[in-house]
């Protein structure tokens, strides 16, 4: 399967939870068609105690979300949102 998304590509979320985030891809996992967006479904986790990390504590990381819920931004996002004006005004 081809993908158009690609990292360091700027995306809008058009669907789920974060509807309307925009984001930089960070990753693409194409054998789980999956994306890492920037700032978005960003999850709390745990972290033991380790040399690197002596006192523990918790670490906001961004969690992969499917392709099919991200666009690519730019000048196709603000045509459709000038579609859907014009179809309300009739």
């Amino acid at each position: 399967m081809k993908f158009k998304i690609k990292r360091d590509s700027e995306v809008v979320v058009i669907s789920g939870e974060h509807k309307g985030k925009k984001g930089k891809v960070l990753r693409v996992l194409r054998d789980s068609q999956r994306v890492l967006v920037e700032g978005v479904n960003v999850r709390k986790k745990c972290l033991k105690k380790s040399q690197e990390n002596p006192k523990g504590g918790m670490i906001e990381t961004e969690m992969p979300i499917h392709y099919s819920n991200v666009m690519l931004a730019g000048a196709k996002v603000s045509g459709a949102k000038k579609g859907i004006e014009r179809s309300k005004e009739r």
